[in-house]
């Protein structure tokens, strides 16, 4: 069978289209007009159900760009002719209307549309043209139809249209237009299935439908109807800050039920969590940290309920540690110790009861099977870590390098691993060496059914479920165990100087191998996103900025301040001689130290000391250098950590910390150099003559503002395109902190919805974002996870919440010192009424407009601070779940934001 191909699409002059079908041919497509492409292929149809192919876009720097969801699909048996002739749209990735096509618009959201919609037409009916177009946001009893000049197209008359029937992603209809003359002009419309009557065309000028032999389709794409009217309300809230009256000190997936059925009784329709994975990797409190998972794909045991764990049969096992959950359970925050303690000792009581029957259970078999990859070297990887009292696999006595075969041996109870010493916390004493790994593996496995049951149950009540994706890995995680390859793993990751962190963040997780991760086609991350999405139906990239470069800190550096981005286009060494700067490697390269500078840093008192403890003059110089013992950060960190812990010593080591990163320049390689971050704050940089100064900030705005920008668009378009084809979920990117130019650019042609938070605006010279501004493909939010809430923002600086009162809000007069109920809920509604599909909230920002809800202290509702690298996370929300339904006053006050606002259903 012969197919011609033709594709409508403006194009620039230099860009090109190519054609893929699934038997491996590849068609270079020839320009007809601006807007009209063709090409043909021969497909063999015998034995064959469908052929498969997509387009491709070539654009004016070679960069390839297929279209979004690529897989069209031609059934052999619709087409009866020998020639067949298919007009397509290309569609781009950034189409706004792609979104309607994701997981929780096609799953959810417009479930029960699908539902009412008429099936495929009959194979039967003879035809020459088959219509085919896409409209998502139809409301209840609509269904797209189709009027147009002739018979068979009903002369225009809206009393009886052509109504389309539903057919997999599209609504099609199927004509036989042999006797008419063509070419003729149609559209499409609307009709009501219920009052029986015709609503309205489509925008835009008619379409045209020409003659061609055989067997014609119009892959018209998306109807020309606002695309921009649906808009959704969410609530934000980790999972464990849940509280409800059966909460065992923390919240589990269980209490995701109460938050669902009170989400849903107030009109919003997505719940927001953070990262749920295990991050178990010292037993203490310094595991609280979501953001550092021991595995990208295990779930936290934290989150098990055990009264589901231990079901009727072995309820008994629960009931003793009843009066103990009732103690965690009325704690103001989460004691993270006790909790994972006595959920522990439950575990294993529940496990030796249960472990015959689950090893025999069909249902696990088939999961284990299809999450084998993960699942093993995951309880191998934490049975190891117990036995050897730390995550560290370097300091193992065994196994310190993974080996899959190996590994394999440990999973069959007949072989048993050499035995260990189990540690006391997480490892019994009674059972052998399989079972102190299958324990493990149950674990998961249950974790597995209670959060399938939750986000199933979110989903049947209208609910979409948003998970978090961290931009790194624990350094001692089973992901750099059985694949260091990967990672950077002699490299940290981090972010540069903000108002937030004046020396920058230190994350302390290795970097990405993109280069190796592009060589298998980016396969953990798809795996990652094939395992989210059993539960999830969008998520949020953290820290999306590091697709299109990291912030890298050397290994021997404690704070952030010493990264750069990876990677960057370097500084080379003759840019400063022409930029008349001259290069003088010393001044430029190493620390800047002098007396003054000595005199500065540590005060009259102190330099003398700091001079003869840890420096040495430099020959024939003024100046001074770090003795070797003391010459990085990491090297000062140890000292210091084996002195006296006060005050002082704090002060002289921080203080030692800034001369070590009082530099300009990071060479990269001989003639190569890249720029500190924030040199002008340095006194190396204040110590320069004046006729240097000017220059060399010149090259350093070029180098982080300018020079970069089409380098890291490249580096993103090589990662972000695969990877946002390999899942059908919500993509939502945390574009936060120093956003280069081409990050909006970038996203908005991926059609990945950016984050919009109002006290930190993207457009230079602003102090506020307001959310009437924000682009539609966004979600909108006064507060996230990592910042104070709008109550305790409005006490931090005084002079802000002022001018905040006054610019944005748009009240005369002095602003109230407390954020009082009417103002929290002022700027609720803003956020509410803005354009942005999304608006989302902490839980903790919505109950704030409320006086008899909020909590008394707003400073006890930040859930974390991120210049704290060893922050406790621990919040929990002081009411429980029963007691938020009970509130109907509040309840109401939501459920009439939501309405009035258009962010409940269509109707």
């Amino acid at each position: 069978m012969k197919i011609h191909f033709y594709l409508r699409y403006h194009t620039q002059f230099g860009e090109s289209f190519s054609l893929r079908l699934d038997d491996g041919q590849s068609v270079a497509l020839e320009c007809l007009n601006d807007d009209l492409w063709h090409g043909s292929a021969e497909i063999k149809t015998k034995g064959r159900a469908s052929t498969t192919y997509t387009y491709i876009l070539h654009d004016l720097e070679g960069i390839e760009k297929p279209e979004a969801n690529p897989g069209r699909v031609l059934s052999m048996a619709e087409l009866p002719a020998d020639s067949v002739t298919v007009f397509d749209y290309f569609n781009p990735a950034g189409a706004v209307e792609n979104v309607f096509d994701t997981q929780p618009f096609r799953q959810i959201f417009f479930q029960k549309n699908d539902r009412n919609a008429a099936k495929g037409p009959s194979q039967k009916t003879q035809f020459t043209h088959i219509f085919r177009v896409k409209i998502p946001l139809l409301k209840a009893d609509e269904v797209p139809c189709l009027l147009g000049h002739g018979t068979a197209l009903r002369n225009w008359d809206s009393a009886a249209p052509i109504v389309l029937s539903r057919n997999g992603n599209w609504w099609e209809t199927r004509l036989d237009l042999s006797k008419e003359e063509l070419p003729l002009g149609y559209k499409y419309g609307i009709w009501n299935t219920k009052t029986g009557r015709f609503t309205g065309f489509e925008e835009g000028g008619n379409r045209t439908v020409f003659a061609h032999p055989g067997v014609n389709i119009h892959h018209d794409n998306y109807a020309r109807f606002p695309n921009n009217i649906w808009k959704g309300a969410g609530v934000a809230l980790p999972v464990f800050s849940l509280r409800s009256q059966q909460s065992w000190g923390v919240g589990e997936f269980a209490d995701m039920r109460l938050l669902v059925d009170w989400a849903k009784s107030v009109g919003l329709k997505l719940i927001q969590l953070l990262p749920i994975n295990d991050s178990t990797a010292t037993h203490t409190w310094l595991d609280s940290y979501p953001y550092s998972a021991v595995s990208a794909f295990a779930l936290h045991p934290i989150y098990l309920n055990m009264e589901q764990l231990a079901g009727e049969k072995h309820a008994a096992v629960v009931t003793p540690f009843f009066k103990r959950r009732k103690e965690l359970n009325a704690l103001e925050t989460v004691d993270y110790e006790a909790v994972l303690q006595i959920k522990w000792d439950i575990i294993r009581q529940l496990y030796e009861l249960q472990k015959n029957d689950w090893l025999k259970d069909a249902a696990w078999l088939e999961y284990y099977a299809a999450n084998k990859h993960w699942l093993a070297p995951y309880a191998a990887f934490c049975w190891l870590r117990d036995a050897n009292g730390t995550a560290d696999f370097n300091q193992w006595s065994s196994h310190k390098k993974y080996k899959a075969a190996e590994v394999e041996k440990l999973f069959s109870p007949l072989n048993p691993a050499n035995h260990v010493n189990p540690v006391k916390k997480n490892t019994p004493k009674s059972v052998n060496d399989f079972d102190q790994i299958a324990i493990h593996l149950f674990v998961q496995w249950h974790l597995h059914l209670q959060l399938k049951s939750a986000t199933d149950y979110a989903h049947a009540n209208g609910i979409a479920v948003k998970g978090d994706i961290p931009i790194g890995i624990y350094r001692y995680s089973c992901d750099a165990w059985v694949a260091p390859e990967l990672y950077n793993m002699d490299k940290q990751a981090g972010a540069p100087p903000d108002d937030f962190a004046e020396k920058g963040q230190n994350w302390g997780f290795p970097t990405y191998n993109w280069e190796r991760m592009k060589r298998d086609g980016f396969a953990w991350w798809r795996q990652r996103f094939e395992q989210m999405s059993l539960y999830f139906d969008a998520f949020r990239i953290d820290h999306i900025l590091g697709f299109f470069r990291i912030w890298s800190i050397p290994l021997d550096a404690v704070e952030g301040i010493l990264g750069q981005f990876v990677p960057a286009l370097p500084v080379a060494e003759k840019e400063f001689h022409d930029a008349g700067i001259g290069f003088n490697h010393s001044r430029l390269c190493e620390p800047y130290i002098t007396e003054r500078v000595l005199w500065e840093i540590f005060g009259e008192d102190e330099a003398p000391f700091v001079r003869d403890q840890f420096l040495e003059k430099k020959q024939n110089s003024h100046h001074y250098a770090l003795k070797a013992a003391f010459a990085t950060q990491r090297k000062v960190e140890a000292w210091f950590g084996e002195q006296v812990a006060n005050e002082r010593n704090e002060k002289l080591r921080d203080g030692l910390y800034n001369l070590i990163s009082n530099v300009l320049l990071f060479q990269e390689e001989k003639g190569k150099y890249h720029f500190r971050f924030g040199i002008e704050k340095t006194t190396s940089f204040q110590h320069l003559p004046d006729e240097v100064k000017e220059p060399l900030k010149n090259l350093y705005i070029n180098y982080f503002y300018r020079r970069q920008d089409e380098f890291w668009k490249k580096e993103a378009l090589e990662k972000l395109p695969d990877l946002k084809r390999s899942t059908n979920m919500l993509i939502c990117g945390e574009d936060l902190g120093m956003v280069p130019h081409c990050v909006p650019d970038v996203m908005n042609e991926l059609g990945i919805l950016s984050l919009e938070v109002q006290r930190m605006p993207k457009q230079t010279g602003l102090t506020f974002f307001n959310p009437k501004d924000a682009p539609y493909l966004s979600v909108v939010t006064p507060s996230t996870h990592d910042m104070s809430t709008i109550r305790g923002w409005w006490e931090e600086i005084r002079e802000l919440s002022q001018r905040f009162f006054n610019e944005t809000l748009g009240y005369e007069g002095t602003a109230p010192y407390f954020c009082e109920a009417w103002l929290n809920r002022a700027v609720i509604a803003q956020h509410f009424h803005s354009p942005a599909m999304w608006a989302i909230f902490q839980l903790q920002d919505l109950l704030g407009s409320d006086e008899k809800l909020r909590r008394e202290n707003p400073h006890d509702e930040r859930i974390n601070v991120p210049a704290n690298p060893k922050h406790y996370w621990r919040y929990r929300m002081h009411l429980t779940l029963e007691d938020l339904m009970q509130a109907e006053k509040f309840n109401a006050d939501v459920r009439k934001l939501v309405g009035e606002s258009g962010r409940g259903d269509l109707s």
